[in-house]
């Protein structure tokens, strides 16, 4: 436990191979367990992941499998139920494929732990390696999609809206339209909507970007045709969860809830 709270790592796999196993092994030591959700991986990929786990990481590591590819977002998801299920309190979700150092992992964690905010998100835009790191059209897509989840969420201070690295209290589910969120590569987009309309709070944390030549799941088909869908889609999802997150305080109190403009 780290200040009293139980923290699982959700790891989304599709098709992870070695280096989910690499992942696995620098695994911090006050992680208490490791949720890998295998997203329907191909058969030749299934057969890799778990003995390669298990062998590197122990008993902390629990595995989830999708029968089908569901999307990095349902992945997600589905990590958070099993974390929660388990008595976790926070979720911290790594990539498979080795882009999340470890090092970064406490300064993610501290705005969650302290109770300054329910969800930490990873800012690699603003890393001073990240112009020369990042390949140049994921940097300038990035921005470019950062700038439009700002005017959808109302988070004008978000500074990199697609980073996967965060943190969240898993309590703070209660508040979400879960069923209403993307299940895809929209789904960071969806997420910080639906929290800036719930009305909780965003930290940001500067982590390190790293690349390795791995493809990018964003193709520009994606961009062009399916964000700007998603990001209208937010504007829904932020509605959504202002009347979720209304609903629940008028259960929990009797009383007609106060939201926030």
């Amino acid at each position: 436990m780290l200040q009293g709270k139980r923290i699982a790592v959700v790891i989304p796999a599709f098709n992870a191979g070695e280096r989910l196993a690499c992942v696995l092994r620098a695994l911090p030591d006050g992680i208490d367990e490791c949720i890998v959700v295998d997203d329907g991986s191909h058969p030749g990929a299934q057969a890799c992941l778990k003995p390669a786990g298990h062998a590197d990481a122990g008993e902390r590591i629990a595995w989830v499998r999708h029968d089908r590819n569901r999307g990095v977002g349902a992945a997600i998801l589905t990590g958070y139920a099993e974390a929660r299920r388990r008595g976790a309190d926070v979720a911290v979700v790594m990539a498979a494929d080795g882009q999340m150092d470890p090092a970064d992992l406490p300064a993610l964690l501290e705005p969650v732990l302290s109770g300054r905010a329910a969800y930490s998100k990873g800012d690699r835009l603003s890393h001073p390696d990240c112009p020369r790191v990042m390949p140049p059209a994921r940097y300038a897509g990035n921005c470019c999609l950062t700038w439009l989840t700002r005017r959808v969420t109302g988070l004008d201070d978000l500074m990199d809206s697609q980073c996967g690295y965060t943190a969240l209290r898993l309590d703070a589910l209660d508040s979400l339209p879960l069923e209403s969120l993307y299940p895809r590569y929209g789904f960071p987009n969806d997420l910080l909507a639906a929290l800036a309309g719930a009305g909780l709070p965003v930290a940001q944390v500067v982590v390190a970007p790293v690349y390795r030549g791995e493809p990018s799941g964003l193709r520009p088909a994606l961009a062009l045709l399916v964000y700007p869908l998603i990001l209208a889609r937010g504007l829904w999802v932020r509605w959504l969860a202002r009347r979720h997150a209304g609903a629940a305080v008028l259960d929990a109190t009797g009383a007609a809830p106060r939201i926030a403009g």
